[in-house]
């Protein structure tokens, strides 16, 4: 008698494993965050002033936001072709930009404050992919050489507008913040918003990754996609080799310093708010060749474990924003604050550490949580966990 594995198929269990990948990645991103606050770093970083240690665990953390849209667009893809076409892709792209738009302003910005009500409220990931999944749930509806062509257009193109800024008391201020100047808006004597991430460019990698759906289709040939995603992942960083030695669309010119790290540092360090072409080309590409390898390692224990993270990324997002400020304030609590106003740790190497306990923590929770979405699809809200 056969038996039939409950394994999800390859192609899909890739692309849960990525996504677990750059949620570790966040992770490290919001640990350095909370425990470094007394060493923020710039946009893009100071390369004089940056130790490389700090400069590759922020660097690490730029793959996070253009991984999970490319996915997210991806997995909108999928969504149609087990829910039968367009139309049910189109309701639930509105349907969740809109949960995600009010969990921004809501759970995710009280995770960061513990403010009720709030002074500032920060537009960050949430908000962008959000909105980006409302913009998906119109653009759907084009023949994919014109989406696929408009999320280009939008990817590369994107940077020329980098000149036009619009006057904070115009009318069109709040529309062109909100597009691509990260700004503050102005609200009321009582409330700040500050637009983080800039939605254009993501629109267009949401598209790109809706785009990619047919590659992953059903009965889809995995060396075909292998060798798409090689193809696609090179090129992309033969892009970004070939941009920055030209030195200039859309980045500040890099340098040759007087020892190699920081040569290599200059070379890298690009920019996110909003991503320029070099950030999106430097980090897609390397996106699409991590899920080529993770497809070649079909279901290997360490993939399994990586999409358990990444099957219920909406859960862990938020789990781990109020374990770390619970962290934080228990720090202080026995600590008091050893940096000026805040608590921190000295160095990297302490939240690299505290990564990895966090990392085992948090496994066990979200593993029940996934398996409790999966026996429970009548309850509708957990498809937007």
């Amino acid at each position: 008698m056969s038996t039939v594995s409950s394994a999800p198929p390859v192609r899909l269990h890739s692309i849960d494993a990525l996504r677990g990948l750059v949620m570790l990645f966040m992770l490290l991103d919001h640990v350095r965050e909370t425990f470094l606050l007394h060493r923020q770093v710039g946009d893009p970083m100071d390369v004089g002033a940056t130790e490389p240690a700090l400069f590759v665990s922020r660097t690490l953390a730029h793959l996070c936001a253009p991984v999970f849209v490319l996915l997210t667009g991806l997995s909108a893809w999928l969504y149609g072709e087990k829910h039968q076409g367009p139309g049910a892709v189109s309701a639930f792209l509105f349907k969740r930009g809109v949960f995600l738009i009010v969990l921004e302003l809501t759970l995710v910005n009280l995770a960061w404050s513990l403010q009720l009500p709030p002074s500032v409220v920060y537009l960050q990931v949430i908000w962008a992919i959000g909105l980006s999944m409302l913009a998906l749930s119109l653009l759907i509806w084009l023949p994919r050489p014109l989406l696929l062509a408009v999320a280009l257009a939008i990817i590369a193109g994107h940077n020329a507008l980098d000149g036009l800024h619009v006057a904070i008391d115009s009318p069109w201020h709040p529309l062109w913040a909100i597009l691509h100047e990260r700004s503050w808006l102005p609200v009321s004597a009582d409330l700040r918003v500050r637009v983080t991430y800039p939605l254009l460019p993501w629109i267009g990698v949401i598209a790109l990754g809706y785009g990619l759906g047919p590659w992953f289709a059903r009965g889809s040939q995995a060396p075909v996609r292998a060798r798409r995603l090689l193809l696609a992942g090179a090129g992309a960083l033969l892009g970004f080799a070939v941009l920055r030695a030209v030195n200039g669309y859309g980045e500040a010119a890099w340098a040759v310093h007087g020892d190699v790290s920081r040569t290599l540092m200059s070379l890298f360090n690009i920019t996110k708010y909003p991503p320029s072409l070099a950030f999106l080309l430097l980090t897609l590409g390397v996106g699409l060749l991590l899920l080529r390898r993770f497809e070649g390692a079909g279901q290997a224990r360490w993939i399994g474990q990586l999409a358990v993270l990444g099957s219920a990324p909406m859960f862990f997002y938020l789990l781990h924003l109020y374990v770390l400020k619970a962290l934080y304030l228990v720090c202080v609590a026995i600590f008091g604050r050893n940096h000026g106003e805040y608590f921190g740790f000295d160095g990297v190497a302490p939240v690299w550490l505290l990564t990895a306990l966090l990392t085992v923590t948090l496994y066990a929770p979200v593993r029940r949580f996934a398996s409790f979405k999966r026996s429970r699809r009548d309850i509708a809200w957990l498809k937007y966990l």
